[in-house]
């Protein structure tokens, strides 16, 4: 009766840590699309939204320790209940870099932008697609997923190379444009801070699956 009371709180663990994954899934796009629209009512929804995101945190992280409290876990539910903890501290993070992204759409109010965002919009649409895959994978305990998800992360750092390589040119011609540009690079190295979560929870989904660490 134990095992089977502790089995289904494994399966609402999982299902509340899919929930917290689709509303940081939907912060990522909304953060971006906030930016890119210079839509600022957007962007304090995204900011009052992580709130909820703390809390579901908080929420998963109890039943974790709860899990841990009922019974001795066996070694393939310890490494579930283990990794959950892990992966809702990246998932946490994430939104709090989605904030970050439309705090910085508020400091830039209506300013018009310095160049056409046509990078830092990919970027975002390939973050919040790794965190989407990341889910699926863990959801599917599949390690080809997993891995189809790790390697977007080269793609990532690619853009975000190339991000920097083209606003430091226009600092560099256009002294005027450091302040805003500045911030632009603070949002791609935000989305590339995401990408590095989402493959953290790759990497934990591999850990669950096989019980090894990737190096």
């Amino acid at each position: 009766m134990i095992r089977r009371f502790y089995r289904d709180e494994l399966t609402e663990l999982e299902q509340e840590l899919l929930r917290m994954g689709a509303l940081v899934e939907d912060q990522i796009r909304a953060s971006v699309r906030s930016l890119t629209e210079q839509n600022l009512a957007l962007a304090k929804k995204v900011i009052a939204e992580d709130d909820r995101v703390d809390h579901m945190e908080m929420d998963i992280e109890q039943r974790c320790l709860t899990l841990f409290a009922l019974e001795q876990p066996l070694a393939g539910d310890l490494r579930t209940v283990s990794t959950a903890l892990k992966i809702i501290t990246d998932l946490e993070r994430m939104a709090d870099h989605a904030t970050d992204i439309a705090r910085i759409t508020l400091r830039l109010e209506h300013e018009p932008l310095i160049k056409p965002l046509v990078d830092i919009p990919e970027m975002g649409r390939l973050a919040s697609s790794m965190v989407r895959l990341a889910l699926n994978a863990y959801v599917h305990r599949s390690l080809e997923e997993a891995a189809t998800m790790i390697r977007l992360d080269d793609d990532v750092d690619h853009l975000y190379a190339a991000i920097f390589r083209d606003l430091l040119e226009i600092m560099r011609d256009r002294p005027d444009t450091v302040g805003q540009a500045t911030h632009l690079l603070f949002v791609a190295n935000y989305l590339e801070r995401i990408a590095d979560h989402a493959t953290n929870i790759g990497e934990w989904v591999i850990y669950i699956v096989t019980g090894e660490r990737r190096k």
